[in-house]
């Protein structure tokens, strides 16, 4: 029976990931900060185990907890939108220390058994920001950027070893919780100075022409997590495929 590993599955894209890898059959360790069972379905094919990706010590638990894994998905992450001047950069650490830092704290984490079977699958999840630039978004561009600049060199450093690393770029989610989650942390980073140039950026995001919704994510994991050639980039969502294809 297959296994993935999926971190930050108490919503959005990891949560429909995890669900969609159960339905085909997977054996599915969903990992989320503060576990809720209530989330997913009562089944000896889902565990769901406690993961905070910036402490190594939760990391370590869970590896060892979760025996061989055939693929492990970086789902974990969190949003900052904001003008790059207002943002501390105490928000920017805790940024890259989750998104950036927590995957490949993960990935060298779960690369020994991969490499040593010489098989498996590495999925980390960035975003469409890393297809086309968008403005109040620098510090979280910036890390999931790097993700993929990483992603993309450790695709050839473990390919020698019959281990893959993929890239999937979700587009614009409104549906998801990434405003909710981040209010705190984005509270007052569009000083009053930014307001004008701020507006009619919010004011496009309310009536997007096109999104991405979670299953669209979880699909687009999926193939990922099953492709076999050598194809490192996986847009998700209508938006983000058509940034994919500009770019």
């Amino acid at each position: 029976m297959k296994t993935v590993l999926i971190t930050g599955c108490s919503s959005g894209y990891g949560l429909e990931t995890a669900l969609h890898f159960h339905r085909q059959g997977w054996h599915v360790i969903a990992t989320m900060r503060t576990p809720r069972p209530e989330l997913l379905p009562a089944s000896d094919r889902i565990r769901l185990l406690a993961l905070d990706v910036t402490r190594p010590e939760s990391i370590a638990r869970v590896v060892e907890e979760a025996g061989p894994i055939g693929v492990l998905v970086n789902n974990a992450g969190i949003g900052v939108v904001g003008a790059f001047e207002a943002t501390a950069m105490a928000t920017l650490r805790e940024v890259f220390e989750t998104n950036t830092f927590g995957t490949m704290a993960m990935c060298q984490a779960v690369i020994p058994q991969m490499r040593q079977r010489r098989a498996g699958t590495i999925v980390n999840v960035t975003s469409s920001v890393t297809l086309a630039s968008m403005p109040l978004a620098a510090a979280y561009t910036g890390s999931k950027t790097a993700v993929a600049g990483f992603s993309g060199s450790l695709a050839h450093e473990l390919g020698a070893f019959g281990v893959r690393v993929k890239l999937v770029e979700p587009g614009y989610a409104p549906s998801t919780r990434f405003a909710v989650n981040g209010a705190e942390r984005m509270n007052g980073l569009i000083p009053d100075t930014y307001a004008d140039f701020a507006r009619p950026i919010f004011e496009a995001f309310a009536q997007p022409q096109a999104i991405t919704h979670p299953q669209d994510v979880a699909e687009a994991v999926w193939r990922a997590a099953n492709d076999a050639s050598g194809t490192l980039h996986f847009a998700a969502g209508a938006d983000a495929v058509a940034l994919a294809q500009q770019r």
